[in-house]
């Protein structure tokens, strides 16, 4: 059974396809107003939540040796969050409705793949809300040695509980945090560059990659990291309707974010490794120690401060965009209708956010790399059904009026679909161990889950 959205003319209900409805269980329902976010504050949500700082690549240059990691950082956005920014942007300008991705797979392929975007999104937020806020403890750690084993899982629970009480706050609240949040880091991020710049005195390409490492390590480790620091960018699309004038704001925001990002990642990687030259000592953590060695003490400590602040901004803009997944689909009937609970002030889906942090709650008992290694699954799957939504609603809704469209014609189409899924291949193939093992899991989760949600929802129907 399929639902039609309430639209503003009779051409609108003409030519968007009918199953994008925004309450299709509840028709009838008033919302609440919601306070809506400008471009600059909603730059700073989509850039919190794609990037946030350069934070989390050091790996990839010890694993995958300096020269191919600031390769993989330059090109891996032109195979990946380039052409998935290109299908964000035309469809958000066509449908910017809440949940976006979801809404635009299930009006291209059905309520069965529609429900599977969506919770596999759901999942995926789980894994990684809870990784962030695991993430920003560690940085606290380093100060604070006593955090550790359950006091180090109490302020991971405090954390989650600031996040989610700022998001019940709105989008607003959420954009202004990010602002403040993002600019602090990228002076911190700016003056480490420059002063790295000074001193420069290594090739920074030098090795091209680490001898004497099987290249099934090398390219495979190095490229599944590459797609996690570049993912996300569809996600905002869940929170169109939050955002003033989203056919306009949200390519305007793609323009400035990716190549931000690009910079974010590349600049202090590239002026760090030239000034240092010790690319085998880069882990997790290190542009603390680099900035250090590069800056001075101060420039250690604003170093670390930026990369707790980052984890901070990243956990607070994927509760906002995760937890209206939730409320969408219980607005179609797939969830319980109490996940669509509007807040009576606010107007965000309160009870969603809670739910979703008690689960980040209980998840951040993990440590980050057992749940980032999951999360790399769920989130190639609601990627892949994004791009190709493109291509199926070209050819099913092909007088949807779009007032972006993804450049170059056919080609253009050709290039955003083929050069995720060749991505996606590549990066399942070169997965470890951990990841075959346990990332499928919540993936075949997905379709129990909507069999079992559907009898629910046609109960609820014929009541």
């Amino acid at each position: 059974m399929r639902y039609s959205l309430p639209h503003k003319s009779a051409v609108q209900t003409r030519t968007r396809p009918a199953n994008i409805s925004a309450n299709a269980s509840n028709p009838h329902a008033v919302r609440a107003a919601v306070r809506k976010a400008a471009l600059l504050p909603f730059v700073f949500v989509m850039y919190a939540y794609a990037t946030g700082g350069p934070f989390g690549l050091e790996d990839m240059v010890s694993t995958s040796g300096p020269g191919l990691a600031l390769l993989y950082i330059l090109f891996i956005p032109l195979f990946w969050c380039i052409p998935v920014s290109l299908v964000a942007a035309e469809l958000t300008t066509a449908i910017p409705v809440e949940g976006g991705f979801y809404r635009w797979v299930r009006a291209a392929f059905g309520d069965f793949w529609g429900f599977q975007a969506g919770w596999w999104n759901w999942t995926a937020s789980f894994l990684l809300a809870a990784a962030y806020a695991v993430l920003a403890t560690d940085y606290l750690s380093f100060y604070f040695p006593a955090i550790v084993g359950w006091k180090h899982h109490l302020v991971s629970l405090l954390i989650i509980a600031v996040m989610a009480w700022i998001n019940v706050r709105g989008i607003q609240m959420v954009g202004a945090v990010s602002t403040v949040l993002s600019i602090f880091v990228l002076l911190v991020v700016a003056a480490l560059c420059i002063i790295a710049a000074t001193k420069w005195q290594h090739n920074p390409f030098s090795p091209l990659v680490p001898p004497r490492v099987p290249p099934f390590q090398v390219f495979g480790a190095g490229l599944a990291l590459g797609l996690w620091l570049y993912s996300g960018y569809e996600q905002v699309s869940s929170v169109a309707e939050e955002v003033e004038n989203p056919q306009r704001n949200y390519p305007i925001a793609l323009a400035i974010v990716v190549p931000l990002s690009m910079a974010t990642y590349f600049l202090p990687a590239l002026l760090s490794l030239a000034a240092l030259g010790n690319w085998q000592k880069w882990h997790t953590g290190y542009f603390s120690a680099a900035a250090q060695l590069i800056g001075g003490p101060w420039l250690g400590f604003a170093m670390t401060i930026a990369a707790l602040v980052t984890n901070l901004s990243l956990l607070n803009a994927t509760v906002l965009t995760s937890t209206r997944m939730p409320s969408t689909m219980a607005d179609d009937g797939y969830l319980p209708a109490a996940f669509s609970a509007r807040h009576p002030r606010y107007g965000t889906p309160w009870i969603a956010i809670i739910v979703s942090s008690i689960i980040y709650a209980l998840l951040a008992q993990k440590t980050m790399v057992q749940l980032l290694t999951v999360y790399v699954w769920l989130r190639i799957g609601v990627t892949v059904l994004t791009v190709l939504s493109s291509w199926r609603l070209r050819k099913t809704q092909p007088d949807l009026p779009r007032p972006f469209r993804i450049p170059w014609g056919r080609a253009g189409l050709f290039y955003v679909i083929v050069a995720p899924l060749v991505m996606s291949v590549v990066a399942l193939v070169g997965s470890d161990p951990f990841a075959r093992e346990w990332g499928p899991l919540p993936v075949l989760l997905g379709p129990v889950m909507y069999f079992a949600f559907r009898g629910a929802r046609e109960k609820r129907i014929r009541a």
